[in-house]
């Protein structure tokens, strides 16, 4: 190991890889700030110019510079727009831009910078040490245990609803779940629910609905409310720092979301929206009953566990590519794609057979959040100033990039009309005070869980795999401690509170 190391060191320092890191990181968080242009499409563009370059550590360098800096850049239309353009970035948004809109939006940004560069950097570090040990850990989920998994994902609503709305938000992931069932399924290739109509045998596009659901009722509300505009029109950006205090209440999240982050990260098909929701859901579970209350309106520790994790588990998503040759999510699919384009075969025997691809990458992670801080922090209160463009124009500003990155999420213009259609739904559900986040995460994961759920009862013949898989059972335990734990801790509270004012 320590000789793979010294050889990836050279490797990672010399000045064509150092070049590929920060123009990796460059374009990259450029393009997370882009809703619609995720780090899937920029990937596959990017593979002719990877390949060209010849040397497959620039190159593979060069791709997973552009995979975290899309994810490092993509919380800043989460946090100042509410517009969420990957899935990953989606839970940053549920603190980030309540934060924006009290006038911290400088400082929202500030955490998200520095709890993505903690989150990636505590990764490269954990997928320094314990890759090789990691990779026989992910062989042992099957079907069975990714289906428990999401069922883990899903327990953890609870934590995306306002007090009082468990019930809402419940109906909220059914019926993202039953928007999920839309198009052909994984295991049968026959067409559901599609009423007869082409544009949707694939499905919804999470991109449109992603915008549906957060950005376009947001552009209406400006319409409909003008004092939730800008924080005002002297264009002064304050509140950039962090306070000593602040920064306490963050350092224990930021270090217990990197571990988790990153070892969900490592599961093959778990990935950074996965990791981003249970940080956020663990996060407030473990919360005080007053921080509690702050989630969802402007919490530090809201914000910063979702951008913690995501980012760790960008790093460890990185352990089943290059140890095993599993592409963990559809990004990580194509840079196997781009691997194999140059030539190296990634597996077991990648990290013997050529140590300097292998350690090469896994050091220039450690750099390129080096490089995204240093770049990103200088830039804060520019792009903090967003917020100040006045009403007039942010609404056609919302609006152009919201319309903008569902057609090219899909190239398909009947993807606007289902836009338009579902944005209007989504206002008039959030007037009535029904959480949003729910459907997103119901739809999301519904996927995955139909997909699992299918493949386990076809291998087991039955259900029976629940029993007879004893880290399936422990996983479906833990959901329902994540769904029984907040219960009994909400009634306890209220029978508290019933015994003071009967006291009184």
């Amino acid at each position: 190991m320590i000789e793979g190391l010294l050889i990836g060191l050279g490797a990672a320092f010399s000045i064509q890889n150092l070049l590929m890191v920060i123009a990796g990181c460059l374009i990259g968080t450029f393009i997370g700030m882009l809703p619609g242009l995720g780090p899937m499409s920029i990937i596959a563009i990017m593979i002719p110019v990877a390949i060209t370059i010849g040397d497959p550590s620039a190159a593979i360098i060069l791709l997973a510079g552009v995979y975290y800096g899309a994810i490092f850049g993509g919380s800043t239309s989460s946090i100042l727009l509410n517009a969420p353009g990957v899935a990953g970035t989606v839970a940053s948004s549920f603190d980030g831009y309540p934060m924006a809109r009290n006038g911290q939006a400088g400082k929202a940004l500030t955490i998200a910078a520095i709890a993505s560069f903690a989150g990636g950097s505590i990764g490269a570090l954990l997928l320094m040490i314990f890759a090789p040990m990691l990779s026989t850990v992910a062989l042992l989920f099957h079907s069975a245990e990714y289906f428990a998994l999401m069922v883990v994902g899903l327990s953890a609503i609870a934590a995306f609803a306002g007090t009082g709305n468990v019930g809402k938000a419940i109906l909220m992931t059914l019926l993202g779940l039953v928007m999920a069932t839309v198009g052909e399924g994984a295991l049968f290739n026959m067409p559901r629910f599609t009423m007869g109509l082409m544009d949707l045998q694939s499905g919804f596009s999470f991109i449109t609905l992603a915008m549906a659901m957060f950005a376009l009722p947001e552009a209406l509300f400006l319409v409909l409310n003008p004092k939730r505009s800008a924080q005002g029109s002297s264009g002064k950006i304050e509140n950039l720092r962090i306070t000593r205090e602040e920064g306490r209440k963050i350092a224990p999240v930021i270090g217990r979301q990197s571990i988790q982050g990153f070892f969900i990260g490592v599961l093959p098909g778990a990935g950074a929206t996965i990791a981003s929701f249970l940080g956020y859901a663990v996060e407030r579970n473990i919360a005080t009953k007053e921080e509690q209350e702050e989630f969802g309106k402007g919490s530090i520790k809201g914000l910063a566990a979702p951008e913690t994790a995501n980012n760790a588990a960008c790093t460890g998503s990185f352990v089943p590519l290059l140890t095993l040759g599993i592409p963990g999510s559809g990004t990580t699919a194509i840079l196997l794609g781009a691997l194999i384009a140059l030539n190296v075969t990634p597996g077991p025997r990648l990290m013997i057979d050529e140590p300097q691809i292998f350690w090469a990458v896994i050091i220039s992670m450690y750099i390129g959040n080096l490089v995204l801080l240093i770049l990103n922090l200088p830039l804060i209160p520019y792009i903090a100033k967003v917020l100040t463009i006045p009403r007039t124009y942010l609404i056609p500003f919302i609006l152009f990039f919201t319309l903008m990155g569902s057609y090219i999420g899909q190239n398909n213009a009947t993807e606007l009309l289902i836009l338009v259609g579902m944005g209007i739904c989504a206002t008039v559900l959030k007037f009535a005070d029904y959480p949003l986040a729910p459907l997103l995460i119901g739809f999301i994961l519904g996927g995955m869980l139909e997909d699992n759920f299918s493949r386990s009862m076809q291998l087991y013949d039955g259900i029976g795999f629940i029993v007879d898989r004893p880290m399936t059972l422990g996983l479906l335990v833990i959901a329902v401690l994540l769904v029984v734990i907040p219960s009994y801790r909400a009634r306890r509270a209220k029978a508290r509170q019933e015994g003071v004012a009967e006291g009184d």
